[in-house]
């Protein structure tokens, strides 16, 4: 049974979209129009009061919108010799795109421009109801990016449960770089201890030459746990923004990922990021990293903000 989709896993980021709707009228009516003697009022008003709000109140019109916070409303009347043209460009900072707000602001300021022209125009016709452009979303940023980046995944810990046979967290990170394009070169589960943790990172970075490394536990407040520390001994930049949206992001599904202490950093050409131990902050913590990481190869290879 179909219904709502659930976004709650998806990153915030800027969307727009753009829907016209075109309602055919005799020239004279037109003419009457542009001398302020339509019956009702002023069209153009009345249009982009009715947008804004048809926007404004979609998720309450389509039972399986989401009720979203929109940031903007955009609405251009213009008028043909025959035609009336409607424009309505709507803005979000969230999860989900504005396609159908910006639709139903259009289909709206259609109804409503036919209401206030129907007692003086019979052969009023609202044509068509279209969308002319969206952007935005996490699609875009996959399009341009290199498709042949390497990645390493280390599994940190001492527990006999988490030995290869039974990680889960580090096969997890596997298939998820696999899906988003990364060849895996390594794989390997290793100890608490500082110096093989070092070691292991230091292979990725300086022999495998990956593009990106990745460590899966070890982050905590435990006696044992190093990762962060070993991190910090090999890379040659820190990158603190990248361990920040790990930990925003987490913090708004669990009060805990507070607690993480997972460092991010360069060395060479190889960006490392430290990963909580279990499955599910894994999951989390790539879903806030991808794709934006792939952005990082460019600018290590100073390619810069081009794209």
């Amino acid at each position: 049974m179909g219904g709502m989709i659930d976004v709650g896993d998806k990153a915030e980021t800027l969307r727009t979209a753009v829907a016209q709707a075109i309602i055919k009228a005799s020239p004279k009516t037109i003419d009457l129009i542009k001398q302020g003697k339509s019956p009702k009022g002023n069209i153009v008003d009345a249009a982009r009061i009715s947008a804004t709000m048809g926007a404004k109140r979609t998720w309450d019109l389509l039972p399986y919108c989401h009720p979203i916070p929109i940031d903007h409303i955009k609405v251009d009347v213009s008028f043909k010799t025959d035609s009336i043209e409607v424009q309505v460009q709507v803005k979000t900072t969230w999860k989900t795109g504005v396609e159908m707000e910006s639709l139903t602001g259009a289909s709206i300021a259609a109804l409503t421009i036919y209401d206030m022209l129907k007692p003086v125009d019979e052969t009023l016709v609202i044509e068509s109801v279209k969308l002319l452009a969206k952007s935005g979303g996490m699609k875009g940023f996959y399009e341009n990016y290199d498709k042949s980046l390497k990645a390493a995944v280390i599994v940190v810990s001492d527990s006999v449960s988490r030995r290869k046979r039974h990680d889960r967290s580090g096969k997890l990170a596997i298939e998820r770089l696999k899906s988003d394009g990364f060849e895996v070169l390594d794989y390997r589960v290793v100890p608490d201890d500082l110096g093989k943790i070092e070691s292991s990172l230091i292979n990725a970075c300086d022999t495998l030459k990956v593009d990106l490394a990745l460590t899966c536990g070890g982050t905590g407040l435990g006696p044992r746990d190093t990762t962060p520390e070993a991190t910090r001994n090999v890379i040659e930049k820190e990158v603190t923004g990248i361990s920040e949206a790990l930990r925003t992001y987490g913090q708004k599904r669990t009060p805990m990922s507070m607690l993480s202490r997972g460092a991010a950093g360069v060395r060479g050409k190889t960006i490392i990021v430290n990963l909580p131990g279990s499955v599910k902050a894994v999951s989390e913590s790539l879903d806030a990293l991808i794709p934006g990481i792939l952005h990082g190869p460019r600018m290590i290879g100073g390619h810069g903000h081009s794209q």
